[in-house]
């Protein structure tokens, strides 16, 4: 049986000073340590959330699982769910077509569509990558039927996709107490397809892949990494291509590097549909780097776009001292005049700690930097100032010498 959705004019949840300071701060989580009563709700249910001198606060989806117990919707009643989730996600749809002016597809047909609690839509994941949607979900309430049924229909409605893929991330619905589902086609057949990011053209396979199969939090520092690259480039961790594609726009020679060889073989054939000449290599970077920089080896344009080190606070220091190694031995390996593009994906390392590794590292190797470009994710993954968490993309682009 489907879990059906509660009543909009749903239980309360009495929370702590601590979480309604929060709350009023203008966050819209609340921990399970800063609940004081929750007797009783249903799993996803829909609740009041009041303070404890009985004060309304505001109507969030609760979780009976995650340690994130309540995610804000609304500072008001919401007497119909879905009716306010059917105006969010065409918000958010209007959002993107201002930003991206999505009308020239030639340009970019794949974005960020809904961005979880950046689109106040807390839980959704939805991509597009051209006529195909990607969504993922990620909280109790987000997998009621209702809701589910709710966002295919109006995704549906606006986009006319040829297919609806869902992927499913295992661990989120484990930790949710969701019962396991395959990642699957929720409509239409088609699994696969060509998206255009920028003018460059890519693969697309529903089921393959990170995330929700491409990174396109990185397509505009695509473009701005392109509008500097000179010469001969090196793209560490570079995934399907993303970053090597664009720079070969203006370079010279690009050689894309990863570990993944099921990765690579993607990239080539992205570069195969882009007519473009690029060299591949399947190793570990830190190793490559080490050997490259022991050896002397020069270029002019090194892109570093490694995966999250930092899962955790508790893995920080670690991961601080991975970032700095990746940035020496590239900043070792730039000609004077060379451009260093440096990523960081790890929301616990901040960026003023992400500069502060990058200048680490250029002091060690007695090298001096200019900041071109202190960037983020792009405009479809939005960031809201009250929310921390929603900001977790680094991007530093500097001039060496």
């Amino acid at each position: 049986m489907p879990r059906k959705l509660p009543a909009a004019a749903g239980p309360t949840v009495t929370i702590s000073r601590r979480g309604a300071d929060r709350l009023r701060d203008g966050h819209v989580w609340v921990y399970r340590s800063d609940i004081i009563s929750a007797d009783g709700i249903s799993p996803g249910a829909l609740v009041r959330v009041t303070d404890e001198r009985g004060k309304f606060l505001g109507t969030a989806l609760y979780s009976s699982a995650s340690q994130i117990a309540i995610r804000m919707i609304s500072s008001h009643e919401v007497p119909d769910l879905l009716a306010l989730l059917r105006e969010r996600i065409l918000q958010a749809i209007a959002y993107r077509e201002r930003l991206l002016s999505l009308g020239n597809a030639q340009k970019t047909d794949a974005y960020r569509v809904i961005f979880s609690e950046a689109d106040f839509l807390p839980g959704l994941i939805v991509d597009r990558y051209n006529d195909l949607l990607s969504l993922q979900i990620l909280t109790q309430a987000m997998d009621a039927e209702p809701v589910r049924q709710t966002v295919l229909a109006e995704l549906t409605e606006k986009f006319h996709p040829a297919a609806i893929a869902e992927r499913v991330d295992p661990k989120i619905r484990e930790l949710e107490q969701l019962p396991p589902r395959p990642s699957s086609l929720l409509q239409g057949e088609k699994s696969a397809t060509i998206f255009t990011m920028n003018g460059v053209k890519f693969r697309f396979d529903a089921f393959e892949g990170q995330k929700t199969g491409a990174f396109l939090d990185q397509r505009e520092n695509y473009a701005a990494a392109a509008e500097y690259a000179h010469g001969e480039a090196l793209d560490v961790f570079c995934y399907q291509g993303g970053f090597a594609l664009h720079l070969a726009q203006k370079c010279s020679h690009v050689t894309g590097v990863d570990s993944s060889r099921p990765a690579l073989e993607v990239a080539d054939r992205n570069a195969t549909l882009n007519g473009r000449e690029i060299e591949w290599i399947e190793a570990n970077a830190f190793d490559l780097l080490r050997d490259y920089s022991t050896a002397g080896r020069q270029y002019d344009t090194i892109v570093l776009d490694p995966p999250a080190f930092a899962k955790s606070k508790k893995t920080l220091d670690t991961a601080l001292r991975g970032y700095k190694e990746l940035n020496l031995r590239a900043l070792k390996m730039l000609r004077p005049g060379g451009i260093l593009v440096t990523c960081s994906c790890s929301y616990h390392v901040s960026p003023a700690e992400f500069m502060g590794v990058l200048t680490q590292a250029s002091r060690d190797v007695h090298k001096t930097i200019r900041i071109l470009e202190n960037r983020g994710q792009a405009k479809d993954h939005p960031n809201l100032a009250v929310v921390p968490e929603t900001a977790y993309l680094k991007c530093l682009i500097v001039n060496a010498s």
